[in-house]
């Protein structure tokens, strides 16, 4: 065998060593797992060296994030779930709030939170089943139709219940399986944890997931091979709301309360999060790793600023500015062709 000489293996190195990033960046969720991690290494190296004042990896603040971040995930797997599927849901916002007003006002009632609870998510599913109704037999944007879906459930909770707080007090092994502690560890993280996993395995290791993609990057395709976009779609919209309603569960288990208008603005926060972990805004590509490692990188960043004591609006110019660039590089990929 002829030897390659130097000058010729040479180049072939370094070309190995410059595709390491574009390969990085080609994974589903690679640019954004980038990202986190470098502002990860910034904030634990901030708090090292100024501990006092930066408070990041103290045990209470770490304790926060933990349960700040189910309620926002719960709300972005299943936003992204059916933006992936080629369709948007706004009112999974206003769902989150009528749905949790539900619960605690059924628990109030005399019935027991574990009835409640699946009572709620089954009226989380069947308002997303509406929207999908909706949207697919008139032809109709989900974009608006979910619109009026966000108006329509938010006069609703005022309809029910007026304008007051609704106090949630369950039976304490319900408190102890949605906010109690694991070895140190909220049980609401465990349970957002726990659906992130099984979200992975149901769009990247299950037909219904490959269905989800065909559908929502080419549905006229999708089609032809034998796909029920319809009822694809249909299923979408249903986990959307379903788990908008689980979201719900979790915030008013962990603060014993619900608020008529908690849920104002979460749609927005929950949709920039799955943009920001790199789905297509037309359908068809995306991660669940992806929106999550979004949702993570929008409360660390509320959190830095927190801890920085900003003032509240900088956290909408960074999260809007996020928004902007993972769009265009979003855009740039697929125009690319890179993943």
């Amino acid at each position: 065998m002829t030897p390659i000489p130097a000058d010729t293996a040479a180049p072939r190195s370094r070309t190995q060593k410059q595709s390491l990033p574009r390969q990085i960046m080609a994974m589903p969720a690679g640019a954004i797992f980038l990202v986190f991690m470098a502002l990860q290494i910034a904030c634990i190296a901030g708090a090292l060296i100024y501990p006092n004042e930066f408070r990041y990896l103290s045990p209470q603040n770490l304790t926060i994030l933990m349960k700040a971040i189910p309620v926002l995930g719960c709300l972005a797997l299943g936003a992204g779930v059916l933006m992936i599927a080629g369709e948007f849901d706004l009112s999974i916002g206003s769902v989150y709030t009528f749905t949790a007003v539900l619960m605690a006002s059924l628990v109030n009632a005399g019935m027991s939170a574990f009835l409640a609870a699946p009572l709620g998510i089954l009226a989380g599913i069947l308002i997303g089943l509406l929207n999908g109704t909706i949207t697919l037999r008139f032809g109709l944007p989900s974009f608006i139709v979910t619109l009026g879906g966000l108006l329509f459930w938010r006069g609703a909770v005022l309809l029910y219940n007026g304008a007051v707080q609704v106090r949630f007090d369950p039976e304490p092994a319900f408190s102890a399986l949605f906010s109690g502690t694991v070895l140190g560890i909220n049980a609401a993280f465990l349970w957002i944890i726990l659906f992130v996993v099984g979200f992975h395995f149901l769009l990247h290791g299950h037909r219904f997931g490959n269905h989800v993609f065909a559908t929502g990057g080419n549905r006229g395709a999708a089609t032809a091979i034998g796909i029920n976009t319809d009822r694809v779609k249909l299923t979408a919209f249903a986990i959307a709301g379903g788990m908008a309603a689980m979201a719900g569960i979790l915030a008013t288990a962990r603060v014993g309360s619900v608020q008529p208008g908690q849920g104002a603005g979460l749609e927005l926060q929950a949709i920039a999060a799955c943009v920001i972990g790199g789905l297509s805004l037309r359908g068809g590509r995306g991660s669940i790793v992806g929106i999550f490692l979004g949702v993570l990188l929008i409360h660390t960043i509320t959190d830095v600023l927190l801890l920085l004591r900003a003032p509240g609006f900088y956290l909408d110019m960074f999260i809007a500015t996020l928004i902007v660039l993972a769009a265009i590089f979003n855009h740039l990929i697929e125009r690319r062709g890179i993943a």
